[in-house]
């Protein structure tokens, strides 16, 4: 990781080991144990490149509470579309789910598909932009960065899981 942990000024390691985890728990937690007006939401396998926070702080604005960085990795990522790991505003946390407040992330999904979720219900309020600028690289074995374990090997097992419940979810933030 380019960014050592000592240089954040709170870091908080969040360790549900459910049999892979459930990201959006943890993010959940994160968020509980922390009050600092600014918050990551990120994974353990992140390469920060210089000048990521800047780039991003650079796109906070009135009203907009999320932005999207640039992991390097996802397609839809790179072409500005989604974001994988966003800075988060406390303002913006503390709205919720769109239909669970208190709740940053819905925990319903295994794994994937809380990201879209996310950026959806943010682009839905108005308050999302993208960072192309913030390199905040994803080092996963889908670009060949990483080997692959045993939460990537369940992926596809988890995406078959996963898509009923966003396709079920969809309507609440795309609905008028």
């Amino acid at each position: 990781m380019a960014v050592e942990r000592e240089q954040a000024r709170d870091f908080v390691q969040v360790g549900l080991d459910q049999g892979g985890g459930n990201y959006a728990e943890k993010i959940n937690r994160g968020v509980d144990l922390t009050s600092e007006p600014l918050l990551f939401l990120g994974a353990d396998d992140l390469d920060f490149r210089s000048g990521w926070l800047e780039a991003a702080l650079a796109r906070l604005a009135d009203g907009i509470g999320v932005v999207g960085t640039n992991d390097l990795c996802n397609p839809r990522v790179i072409a500005g579309e989604h974001s994988t790991h966003s800075l988060v505003t406390r303002e913006y946390a503390a709205l919720g789910t769109i239909d669970e407040p208190g709740k940053l992330l819905h925990e319903g999904y295994p794994h994937e598909f809380v990201d879209d979720e996310f950026v959806e219900t943010a682009k839905f309020r108005g308050a999302y932009a993208h960072a192309g600028d913030a390199i905040v690289e994803h080092l996963h074995p889908m670009a060949g960065k990483a080997p692959t374990d045993a939460l990537y090997s369940a992926q596809r097992r988890r995406m078959c899981k996963g898509r009923p419940i966003y396709a079920k979810r969809r309507s609440l933030w795309t609905s008028p």
